[in-house]
């Protein structure tokens, strides 16, 4: 049935191919699941995909996230999940936002809201049953629209006109949107370097730069989250050809230094580019002779995992490199000490940095993905049984001399030189 607020605003239907992607998003995961809860909460409740989801159904993109907006508010939104069985998370309640788990996918919904105050960080906010009034808060008007299941939609700002037509507006006025929350400059850069094809508004960028000190304001987490939205294949393209956007990211991000490496891709590395995860082009971006590295991954708290990745390739590439640093002998020794994933980073780091295009490391790629590393043969069992050896620091010597000397040996090693290590 339909209800007022479509009647005031008249759904528009869309083309085939936006309707058919939103769709898609039904038959491949369980989110009309969500959709039946929320809908039958009650004769008046509704429910919308929103946001980038809707974007890139719009623009024919791949949809990698779904953000969905409700007229309820957070308990009930809880209420209808638990009826439904469906298990969810209350961690952005306060927000307005509850995450649904289904499966192994996770969908945030978050309540219509309006602004009562912002800081440039947060927002504090009322919940709303007026979907014009959510919309109003947005940043962008390609982000201000929202679809039903079947691909109709509210689009109060005209946000799919100015998608197609390539253009970034601020809903209502720029400067007070960009100071309810500075991350709007970063958003901007990566709206306007993804689907504008205009020139900047001189009055755009006269604002973007006069609010660039409000970046400081940011938790170093929210702005690495945009970094890594802004790091795609054809932003970074775009980026290179974008003097303004290079100069605000580099502004932000001074530890972003070498932008240049992908201003000469060759035919390898054009096509590796849209494979490569965030913590990869970080590497590239940052890596150089100074404490550059060390700082970024300080700064902006990179997890340990992730600050282990990028260390393994800045230690290879402190000493000087020679051919022989490349051949598979020093190279199954990486495989053995820091894994698969490090010999991967180590070979396709030489190849993006020198940008030629060497078979030989491609070959070696090739190679590198279906190895497992040597498996040491020399176990603490054995030895203990074979020569009488109880457990303690003594054998924990023998068996770290016995690795080392099989290592050096290409990960070979007789029973004679076990034998001579342990009675030496």
């Amino acid at each position: 049935m339909k209800n007022l607020l479509d009647i005031l605003f008249l759904r528009s239907n869309n083309l085939d191919k936006i309707s058919k992607n939103l769709k898609g998003i039904s038959a491949n995961t369980p989110i009309l699941k969500i959709f039946q809860a929320i809908s039958s909460f009650s004769s008046s409740s509704e429910i919308r995909y929103v946001g980038g989801c809707v974007r890139k159904a719009i623009n024919n993109e791949m949809v990698d996230d779904i953000d969905l907006a409700t007229n309820l508010e957070p308990k009930e939104i809880c209420e209808a999940l638990k009826r439904n069985k469906i298990n969810f998370h209350e961690t952005g309640i306060e927000h307005g936002t509850i995450t649904a788990l289904i499966e192994n996918y996770k969908f945030e919904i978050t309540s219509l809201r309006e602004d009562i105050s912002t800081d440039g960080r947060h927002a504090k906010v009322i919940f709303t049953k007026d979907w014009k009034k959510d919309a109003s808060r947005r940043d962008f008007t390609i982000n201000s629209i929202y679809s039903d299941t079947e691909g109709n939609l509210f689009d109060p700002y005209n946000g799919k006109k100015d998608l197609n037509n390539g253009e970034i507006k601020f809903i209502g006025d720029p400067e007070k949107r960009i100071k309810e929350d500075y991350l709007r400059i970063l958003r901007y850069v990566r709206f306007f370097l993804s689907y504008s094809n205009k020139k900047h508004d001189p009055k755009i960028i006269k604002l973007l730069k006069m609010n660039l000190d409000g970046i400081s304001k940011l938790s170093k987490e929210r702005q690495i989250d945009e970094l890594k939205k802004l790091l795609k294949a054809n932003v970074i393209k775009n980026l290179l050809k974008d003097k303004f956007c290079l100069e605000i990211l580099e502004i932000i991000f001074p530890q972003l230094r070498n932008f240049k490496i992908f201003t000469k891709l060759n035919s390898y590395t054009n096509k590796m580019l849209p494979k490569l995860d965030f913590i990869f082009l970080i590497s590239l971006l940052i890596i150089d002779e100074t404490d550059n590295t060390d700082y970024f991954l300080y700064k902006f708290n990179i997890s340990k995992k992730d600050q282990k990745r990028v260390k393994n390739i800045q230690e290879f590439y402190k000493n000087k490199i020679f051919p022989k640093a490349f051949d598979e002998k020093n190279l199954n020794k990486i495989l053995y000490y820091k894994g698969k994933e490090a010999v991967i980073d180590i070979l396709n780091f030489r190849i993006f940095k020198s940008n030629k295009y060497e078979n030989n490391l491609i070959d070696l790629i090739d190679i590198y993905k279906n190895k497992s590393a040597p498996m040491m043969p020399v176990k603490a069992e054995i030895i203990m049984k074979k020569f009488k050896m109880s457990e303690g620091k003594v054998l924990g010597d023998k068996l770290k001399i016995i690795e080392d000397e099989w290592v050096r040996n290409n990960f070979q090693i007789s029973d004679k030189q076990v034998e001579n290590i342990i009675n030496d």
